[in-house]
């Protein structure tokens, strides 16, 4: 692996997380959309993935450790915004009455309660992330959301791939 060979790898992952945030800010901001905690959790998830291919791209590493560190950082924040945005495409596909009750919204959770106690209030679910506000070909945001934390999770594969055939090139 030479030097030039994560900066590619790690800006297409980056331009990715770029896409599905102008794409959730797009859904927000311009057709009236408004996130549910979840939602929120998922921006996050892809901006920690995004953060992590900033820095593998401005550090540029030329070893198979370098690689391989943030291919397993990047593998962990697309796999956490993976678990996020599955765990709310199950709340969707629940019946309406094993759907939890609507809770108090994500700014005043994280006003009065600890933050582990918000992480653990919005993942166990709200009605409102419940609710399919929207479908596109026949598939709800999370779903979609979900798809695109697939592909995400191509980038940190391929630079754990770089990291392992590094010493297994033949020259």
């Amino acid at each position: 692996m030479n030097v030039t060979t994560v900066r590619p790898v790690a800006l297409v992952g980056l331009a990715f997380c770029a896409l599905m945030m102008v794409v959730a800010l797009s859904l927000e901001h311009i057709a009236g959309l408004a996130p549910c905690p979840l939602c929120i959790f998922q921006r996050v998830a892809v901006l920690a993935t995004a953060a992590v291919l900033a820095v593998a791209a401005v550090h540029n590493p030329g070893g198979r450790l370098g690689a391989a560190v943030y291919g397993v950082l990047g593998l962990v924040t697309v796999s956490g915004g993976a678990f996020i945005a599955g765990r709310h495409v199950w709340l969707q596909t629940l019946p309406a009455d094993k759907v939890p009750s609507c809770g108090p919204g994500l700014d005043y959770m994280l006003d009065i309660l600890p933050l582990q106690d918000v992480v653990g209030m919005v993942l166990s679910g709200s009605g409102e992330c419940a609710e399919i506000d929207f479908m596109l070909l026949g598939l709800s945001l999370p779903a979609w959301t979900l798809i695109g934390f697939a592909i995400l999770a191509l980038v940190p594969l391929r630079l754990l791939w770089l990291a392992w055939a590094k010493d297994r090139q033949v020259h």
